[in-house]
């Protein structure tokens, strides 16, 4: 595992990758640490000085989107989790830059149409948040959710 810790409008990112591909990123906000995934039984190799290629893609893909140059990221992605969350997180995927879509609607998209609240749940545990946009999905009213990083940042990423 390698990580590199890059600076954006919203605090430092962390972000944890393989040789192949990017499956978790940790932001600090306010001296308060969001990690949706536990990796203590793992050695990371902090790469700050040596970025690998695809932790230089990843860096560049969300400096750029911060810049309002990006509204689609190339990088691959392997989040970790259960079936289902992988499910709601690949729909997730679909949702356009600059678009929202409700908890319900992602559960009837995946044939689960009383599923609103275990999607609101696989959105709770994103690994890779703002690139799978978790920051999306609003209640069915209309009115913006809880969001990990606070309402602040589900706001501003919006």
């Amino acid at each position: 595992m390698k990580i590199y810790r890059i600076s954006t409008p919203i605090g430092h990112l962390t972000l944890h990758a393989n040789e192949n591909a990017l499956f978790q990123i940790n932001f600090t906000l306010e001296n308060q640490a969001f990690s949706p995934l536990s990796h203590s039984s793992e050695t990371a190799l902090i790469s700050e000085k040596s970025p690998s290629p695809l932790l230089l893609q990843a860096a560049r893909e969300i400096q750029e989107y911060f810049a309002g140059k990006r509204t689609v990221f190339t990088v691959p992605l392997a989040p970790v989790g259960t079936p289902f969350q992988k499910r709601v997180w690949e729909e997730l995927l679909r949702v356009p830059y600059g678009k929202t879509v409700s908890y319900s609607e992602i559960a009837r998209r995946l044939n689960s149409p009383n599923g609103a609240r275990a999607v609101g749940m696989a959105n709770h545990q994103n690994p890779i948040p703002i690139l799978i946009p978790c920051h999306r999905v609003i209640g069915a009213n209309g009115k913006l959710t809880g969001y990990a990083g606070g309402m602040k940042i589900k706001k501003f990423l919006l």
